[in-house]
């Protein structure tokens, strides 16, 4: 009894410090982040101008692929660190951010805004690689964790991964959480349905309906309207709105394996609950990762390469997890809770060969939560 309460005690104290962290940069927001947004806004934006005008007009490879680099940056900033952080809500208390509020903000990525709140926001952020909570333990056939069982189309998961999901990354997240997934494929474990109620019609309608108010406006935009104006090259402009998207999937697919995958990632059976605030917080840590990398990258990756942060502090903006992220890993050192971080190459090549084991591995679920000791 005497280890549980002082564990306990611990986690409390390491809670309580990360909650004072997030007080003291919450009074801190205001004008500052809604300059940053928004300056870093007009720049992808006249990113994709620039970059649509040099791909409809370059009469050489030179100029085509860098209006190709263009509109690949605007792609991945309004994904990411735009994007991204607008619909989790980080600027929505704020005076003058208005454009960027979570529930009307809409990114030039094709997946349903709606559909990603409530898996992204809710049901990851909220459940972490907790199995039959959170359905990005698995993306359609890819197993990311021991908690989904394993299954014979998993054998085939590394050069899926490689060569249909991190090319078409985007595309296949809004089936994944919109619930189309759930329509044509069970997810192996108790719950069965990630993201759908139930196979009734009215689910499947409604996650057709969520699935193809996305893709509609977003593929005719890119692949019908712009390669017309044209003309007759169009193939020219097909060709480099498809290598900025493939980019900006491979891109954001490889940022998030390397947040979430890992030998050393913990993920929890199903029902697993937290026992206190520093406990959930203790728990977010250990199933992720960062990665380390120039503010430019950073930037282009939406902060994400602040994994951790992210995932103790969801509804703070990518320029605020950067500021406070020695502090909070002198505070997992202090108190014992592993801060996992290493270079990009190696993290990712970690999450690789960890997909490839569960490739092999059969079993079933495991439990891999780790008291404090």
């Amino acid at each position: 009894m005497d280890v549980v309460a002082s564990n306990d005690e611990r986690l409390r104290a390491f809670g309580e410090e990360l909650d004072d962290v997030k007080r003291r940069v919450l009074a801190r927001m205001g004008e500052e982040d809604v300059r940053y947004v928004k300056r870093l806004n007009r720049f992808s934006r006249a990113m994709e101008i620039a970059g649509r005008v040099l791909i409809h007009v370059s009469p050489e490879p030179i100029t085509f692929f860098l209006g190709v680099g263009a509109l690949w940056i605007h792609k991945q900033l309004q994904a990411t660190e735009v994007g991204h952080t607008a619909l989790h809500g980080a600027y929505d208390r704020l005076e003058g951010a208005e454009g960027f509020r979570s529930r009307t903000f809409r990114w030039d990525t094709p997946i349903d805004e709606e559909s990603w709140r409530e898996g992204h926001n809710v049901r990851h952020h909220g459940n972490t690689n907790v199995a039959g909570r959170d359905p990005d333990i698995h993306f359609g056939p890819v197993r990311l964790t021991e908690q989904t069982p394993h299954a014979w189309h998993h054998r085939f998961q590394l050069p899926f991964t490689l060569g249909i999901l991190f090319p078409n990354f985007a595309f296949l997240m809004n089936l994944h959480f919109t619930g189309l997934n759930d329509v044509f494929s069970d997810n192996g474990i108790a719950t069965k349905l990630d993201v759908l109620p139930d196979r009734s019609p009215e689910s499947k309608r409604l996650a057709w309906k969520r699935t193809l108010r996305k893709y509609v406006p977003y593929y005719l935009k890119n692949y019908v309207f712009f390669p017309l104006l044209a003309g007759p090259f169009w193939w020219k402009v097909l060709l480099g709105n498809w290598l900025a998207e493939t980019m900006r999937d491979v891109y954001s697919a490889a940022t998030i394996y390397c947040g979430h995958v890992g030998h050393d990632v913990a993920s929890y059976a199903i029902a697993t609950k937290a026992r206190g605030r520093g406990q959930w917080y203790a728990m977010q840590v250990a199933a992720t990762n960062d990665y380390e990398v120039s503010r430019p990258i950073s930037i282009l990756c939406g902060g994400l390469d602040r994994q951790i942060e992210h995932h103790l502090f969801p509804t703070l903006p990518p320029h605020r997890l950067r500021e406070i992220a020695p502090e909070v890993r002198a505070i997992c050192e202090r108190h014992g809770v592993p801060y996992k971080t290493d270079t990009w190459g190696r993290t990712l090549k970690k999450a690789l060969a960890h997909v490839a084991a569960l490739s092999r591995q059969p079993g079933g679920v495991r439990q891999v939560i780790r008291e404090m000791a």
